[in-house]
């Protein structure tokens, strides 16, 4: 065989090894149609800033079915606040981190293969309220978060005339969370659910799988052959 095109096979196959090894895994949804993904999938959720009189807690929901109906089940909290906001009324009732939200302002979880989970912002104020990222599960299967979004700071601004039509636009997440983060902002029914979407925000971010050692050694292996028979060559020219 050809000195040179086995050199440039061998370059290939280790390419493919090293970068097919740390490919991440693809997920099957990640917006308001629910969240499930093919493969084990571990996601960072990152912090971002509250708005709202209510004290606020988002958590992770597992859905199953019970008969014709859908049921989320906490299964893990999140971030909470710990108080209604960081000044008052200022800013919009506005929380941050460190203040209202105590903590790392990440956590990881990890999302099981063929599962399928939501999102929930529980509200405790003048009343008790849960809404979900999957808008099925609301009251009147009303759209209570957005995935994706302008960011300015780390609160979600939408077109402020018409929050909910702009909304519409903002409901899969599934492209920037396998590059770079997915913003996501929830509004939790208050102030005669104004749909300003900006009461609860935080980003998600996927881990990319690591790679495995079966794939660094054949691809380690093929870059070292090609380099032996591309200095053998230049040796014999």
């Amino acid at each position: 065989m050809n000195t040179k095109f086995l050199s440039a096979l061998t370059a290939t196959a280790a390419a493919t090894a090293l970068f097919g090894a740390a490919a991440p895994a693809q997920a099957a949804s990640f917006g308001t149609g629910g969240i499930s993904f093919e493969k084990t999938t571990d996601i960072i959720f990152t912090f971002g800033e509250t708005h709202g009189q209510y004290q606020s807690s988002l958590g992770i929901y597992e859905v199953k079915k019970q008969g014709n109906k859908s049921i989320p089940t906490l299964i893990k909290n999140l971030f909470s606040e710990t108080k209604k906001s960081d000044n008052g009324a200022a800013n919009e009732y506005k929380g941050t981190l460190g203040n209202t939200v105590l903590g790392p302002g990440k956590v990881s979880f990890t999302f099981l293969a063929n599962t399928i989970y939501t999102l929930g912002l529980d509200s405790a104020g003048y009343f008790k309220n849960v809404v979900y990222s999957t808008s099925a599960l609301n009251s009147g299967g009303t759209q209570q978060a957005v995935f994706g979004g302008v960011s300015l700071g780390n609160a979600l601004v939408l077109d402020k005339t018409d929050n909910f039509q702009a909304a519409g636009q903002f409901q899969n997440g599934l492209g920037s969370l396998f590059n770079g983060g997915a913003l996501i902002s929830f509004d939790d029914r208050g102030n005669n659910n104004d749909k300003d979407f900006q009461d609860f925000t935080v980003t998600a971010e996927a881990v990319p799988e690591p790679m495995t050692m079966t794939g660094l050694a054949l691809g380690l292996g093929g870059l070292v052959a090609a380099r032996r028979r591309r200095r053998g060559s230049n040796t014999a020219s």
